[in-house]
């Protein structure tokens, strides 16, 4: 099986945001905010396994939870988009568009991996109580969300792979 040329990729890519600024924003949301939910989880299972280069962040002997940086991006998105820098409005804006769409869904997902410690006002991330429901959650939204927005997209995508592979 061939590899699809990048060229088809960009082609299909713009076929199906191109004209379309709010569903681009809202799928590269999407996606940030499933790919930061998964690398958060690997992270936090590596720190915990004392696997590879990982280690928690401190400042002055306190632990800093990594809700504080997910905070960080919502609220640097949120800014920006309340000055209108990012919107999608076209031409120059595109390239913040696309960046301020991808930091506003990783920050929600590493936010909102941290849900129950906010929810419980204690550290429950390892246990029963702090994980499953949450894990489920976020996952299948994440999953459903990068579904409905780029399905027009992955559909041709996967047509291009089966048609790639002949």
């Amino acid at each position: 099986m061939r590899l699809p040329d990048r060229s088809r990729l960009k082609a299909l890519y713009r076929q199906h945001f191109g004209d379309d600024r709010r569903r681009e924003r809202l799928f590269l949301s999407s996606v940030a905010f499933f790919a930061a939910f998964a690398t958060t989880r690997g992270i936090t299972h590596a720190i915990r396994a004392g696997v590879g280069p990982f280690h928690n962040v401190g400042v002055g002997g306190r632990h800093v939870h990594h809700l504080v940086f997910g905070i960080a991006g919502l609220l640097t998105s949120g800014y920006l988009w309340l000055v209108q820098v990012g919107v999608g409005r076209g031409g120059e804006d595109d390239t913040l568009s696309r960046v301020t769409s991808v930091l506003y869904g990783a920050g929600s997902a590493i936010t909102l991996d941290e849900f129950a410690l906010w929810l419980n006002l204690e550290d429950v991330y390892w246990s029963k109580q702090g994980r499953e429901s949450i894990d489920a959650v976020v996952l299948f939204g994440a999953a459903l969300s990068v579904g409905l927005w780029g399905r027009p997209f992955f559909r041709d995508l996967f047509a291009e792979a089966r048609r790639l592979a002949t």
